[in-house]
């Protein structure tokens, strides 16, 4: 942290000038703990920026999704070489697409079962690259409604939809982004015979104190849930959720891999967990796994649009070398499309958490406000 600037001055400029409406950050470093809200919860100015302000956290929800099946893992219920087909039969005997950029019909069989170690490392087969007009990707696309959640069906409908789409690519092969996430909640479920929101609420929220994190904003606590925008042609915002809006009953299908609201300092709670080895939630073994990388280069490379050169360990991104200042090797954590970001250094013990309201308008760049967030707090 700067002694220059307070984080503060760093965030006000890009609420001040737009379209930003408001901004919650945190930099924490062992006792040394910086929090800053600028900014209103909605363009309206309805009401000023808190602490507490709850956020659509999107994509940095995946790291808790992969926290719960390490749990799994870790109490022997799971395995990670495990073929998934065992509590997901839907997906027992995918058939994958010749070639990728080929017609969705001409498919071969897949070579090998689908394990619990493809879906964490996110090399299953289903999800997304660089190339957004694959035709096998369009129906996955179909399968994901991250603005809008109340629009998906229940588990089991949409695993056996999912099911009908073949993979991009052979079990283990390459890095593909986001739909891993969301069938790790389903097989979470399928293993424990509880919901997610169960299953997150009794082993992750509770023992941690995450008294604010959950699928849903109940009545009470929506005076503090922000708006969401996205990006508009002309560099403003549109609206498209407010605080009794999609988010205000239980989801059909609650998402692992984007469907979590929560606050600043439930996702520092969420990162002081990893950072003191798992503490009560997870074994030292887990946090050791979900924080190293596990791709190979040529997967690195070829997934460089999404993690921009980072590697990938279990639900988030863990940096391999130092690209910008904030890179440092084995800084763990992701970036929300909803215009968050969360990430841990275990070699300093830095945390920091962003939350914003104002969606990404794709998975790179990454939005000024971001980068002199990670500017500000670079070790």
């Amino acid at each position: 942290m700067t002694d220059t600037n307070t984080l503060a001055d760093v965030l006000a400029p890009h609420v001040t000038k737009g379209p930003v409406p408001g901004a919650v950050g945190l930099v924490a470093r062992g006792d040394r703990l910086e929090v800053a809200a600028v900014g209103h919860s909605d363009a309206e100015g309805t009401s000023p920026m808190e602490r507490d302000s709850l956020f659509r956290i999107a994509s940095i929800t995946k790291p808790v999704t992969a926290a719960a099946l390490m749990i799994l893992v870790q109490e022997g219920r799971l395995a990670l070489d495990a073929p998934i087909g065992h509590w997901l039969p839907e997906l027992a005997s995918p058939d994958v697409v010749r070639d990728p950029a080929g017609p969705i019909e001409d498919v071969v069989p897949a070579a090998r079962p689908i394990t619990v170690e493809d879906l964490l490392t996110f090399r299953a087969g289903w999800g997304f690259g660089s190339d957004f007009s694959l035709p096998a990707l369009q129906p996955v696309f179909a399968l994901m409604d991250p603005h809008h959640p109340q629009r998906l069906p229940e588990p089991d409908t949409w695993l056996a939809a999912l099911a009908q789409v073949p993979l991009l690519h052979q079990p283990g092969e390459a890095w593909l982004y986001n739909t891993c996430s969301d069938i790790q909640g389903v097989l979470i479920t399928r293993v424990t015979g509880q919901s997610l929101p169960e299953f997150f609420a009794e082993r992750i929220f509770t023992p941690l104190g995450m008294r604010d994190t959950a699928f849903d904003v109940p009545a009470a606590k929506r005076e503090r849930f922000t708006s969401a925008y996205v990006p508009t042609a002309d560099g403003g915002a549109e609206r498209v959720d407010t605080p009794d809006g999609d988010w205000s009953t239980p989801p059909a299908f609650p998402s692992g891999a984007g469907g979590l609201v929560s606050t600043v300092d439930d996702w520092w709670a969420f990162a002081r967990m990893l950072l003191d080895g798992g503490g009560d939630v997870l074994s030292a073994e887990s946090v050791r796994l979900m924080t190293t990388d596990h791709l190979t280069p040529a997967q690195r490379a070829a997934s460089d649009l999404f993690t921009l050169g980072s590697g990938w360990g279990f639900g988030g991104s863990v940096d391999v070398e130092r690209r910008d200042p904030w890179n440092v090797p084995g800084r763990y954590g992701w970036v929300g499309g909803t215009g968050t970001a969360a990430h841990l250094t275990p070699s300093t013990g830095t945390v920091t958490v962003l939350l914003t309201q104002l969606a990404l308008g794709g998975p790179s760049p990454l939005p000024p406000v971001m980068r002199d967030f990670w500017a500000y707090a670079a070790d």
